[in-house]
């Protein structure tokens, strides 16, 4: 650790998701835990009392000519935010006990056969903020204010408060779309991201350190900002702005100066956890899309082009002899893409989609994440100097243009894919599901079931996709007395393990 660094407390999971030059991109600004670490082990660290400042000097700003009022669309706009109170659980468990086979199938007198007993522990806060966004109650906020939230609690700006049930959430885009049961609540209405322009005055409102209602304004210093993302349909392209965003202020409001939405403040760059200049907001051309389908559907219809390729640099511009500057250079494609099959080479670059500029791949995924699987959509690209114009149909992430329904095994608190050949290689098996994230609170993870395990077996029934494990966890749901999944799996090292999963 650096000499002197300061370490600010973030907390409500609170994760770094990238590091440049000693800073970091904090998604954790959802809010902090009712108590604060008294001390960080390593040399020059220390925590923030973030409320006990001692050189807190009021100070004023003064100039001749007032850029703009916001007087009129704070107040209008105001009403529409909400403070996010969540509770969560935290499960303290030994290291899961691995059974062998005859104990894991017959048991042991006196022993279930699972892995040992979870004891609990208080009960911790986080704060976070919403924005209202119809009339009956339905709230949009960042996934990670509400990840493993046992009990949620919004309170609204003239201080009712409801219980908020949870409709939905999409961690790849860390939007979640709560709902209370309310009547007549003053929503903010959805505004054009897209037309945003670099310089224009914004306003980011929420509830930072828990100080409720609270108003800063900034401009628009970048747009299509592509962060360090997570998991592989992480969307990165944020609207970058200098209104001052600290913890609390996640799933916040971003308003431009009619008081309309056009962003959902989601995490800063800082060295510090706490405001440099540098916030990031979810556009809201992408986060009215992601929560229509959740409110629809319990899960996002997103779109793949299926393409591999990134920004254009210079050493790729010399070596594809490119022809322009911007847009989104191809690679490669994944299978069974659609934009291959419409007649898309690699070394094209992506320049519009649909008649709208692409200045990079996060403008790319971006245009993308708009639209939904089986939507047609005109894509041009640049051919050695050549403009080429071809109607794409967009697939989902299964290769199909059918609705994806939400996961009727939601409830086990993992997401899974079938192994590739690599990984099939290296641990020595023909098939498998790997876990590829887990809910700390979800069924897997009381089992002590970690990312990067590979089920091979489900009840004795080999194990080769998702849906493999939906179908089986709905027969044991639907027919067996024992509702109880037994796993045969391997761990990343090659071992086999045997887990018990109770439903």
């Amino acid at each position: 650790m650096k000499r002197g660094l300061i370490i600010a407390a973030i907390a409500l999971g609170s994760s770094v998701v990238g590091a440049i030059g000693g800073a970091a991109l904090y998604s954790g600004t959802s809010g902090y835990f009712a108590s604060y670490p008294t001390e960080l082990q390593g040399e020059g660290a220390k925590v923030i009392d973030l409320f006990n400042q001692p050189h807190m000097t009021p100070t004023a700003y003064s100039s001749t000519s007032t850029p703009q009022d916001f007087v009129e669309v704070a107040e209008r706009s105001i009403n529409g935010v909400v403070n996010i109170r969540s509770e969560v659980t935290i499960n303290q468990r030994q290291s899961p006990r691995y059974i062998d086979p005859f104990e894991f199938f017959f048991g042991i007198p006196g022993n279930e056969g699972y892995p040992s007993e979870q004891q609990k522990i208080p009960t911790k806060v986080g704060l976070g903020s919403g924005v209202i966004i119809s009339t009956d109650g339905y709230i949009i906020t960042n996934n990670h204010v509400v990840t493993g939230a046992s009990r949620l609690t919004v309170s609204t700006n003239d201080n009712e408060e409801y219980e908020a049930i949870i409709v939905g959430a999409d961690p790849a885009t860390d939007i979640a779309l709560l709902k209370i049961d309310a009547k007549g609540l003053q929503p903010i209405p959805f505004g054009d991201s897209e037309n945003l322009r670099v310089g224009e005055w914004v306003l980011a409102i929420g509830n930072p350190f828990n100080l409720q209602s609270t108003v800063t304004a900034g401009i628009v210093s970048a747009k299509g900002r592509s962060t360090m993302g997570q998991g592989d349909l992480q969307v990165t392209s944020f609207i970058q702005h200098d209104a001052a965003v600290n913890p609390g202020n996640s799933g916040g409001a971003l308003v431009n100066t009619r008081g309309e939405l056009v962003g959902i403040n989601t995490m800063i760059y800082s060295q510090t956890g706490s405001y440099a200049g540098y916030s990031f907001a979810v556009p809201a051309s992408i986060a009215s899309k992601v929560v229509a389908d959740l409110k629809r559907y319990g899960t996002v219809q997103r779109a793949i082009l299926g393409i591999m390729g990134g920004d254009i640099n210079s050493e790729i511009k010399k070596e594809y002899d490119l022809k322009v500057t911007e847009g989104a250079f191809i690679a490669d494609f994944s299978n069974g893409s659609s934009a291959r099959k419409a007649g898309i080479e690699v070394g094209d670059v992506i320049t519009a989609i649909n008649g709208t500029s692409i200045r990079n791949m996060a403008g790319l995924q971006e245009q993308v994440s708009k639209y939904s699987p089986g939507d047609t959509v005109e894509i041009t690209v640049n051919r050695k100097g050549s403009t080429k114009q071809y109607k794409v149909v967009l697939k989902n992430s299964e290769g199909t243009t059918e609705i994806v329904e939400q996961s009727s095994f939601s409830s086990l608190g993992a997401t899974f894919k079938a192994v590739d050949k690599e990984t099939a290689n290296q641990l020595g098996i023909r098939y498998g599901v790997k876990v590829t994230g887990v809910d700390n609170n979800g069924k897997m993870a009381e089992a002590g079931i970690t990312k990067g395990f590979v089920i091979l077996e489900i009840n004795n029934s080999p194990v080769r996709s998702e849906k493999d494990i939906e179908s089986i966890t709905q027969q044991i749901i639907a027919k067996s007395a024992d509702k109880v999944l037994f796993i045969k799996g391997i761990l990343p090292n090659g071992r086999i393990r045997y887990i018990a999963v109770e439903l």
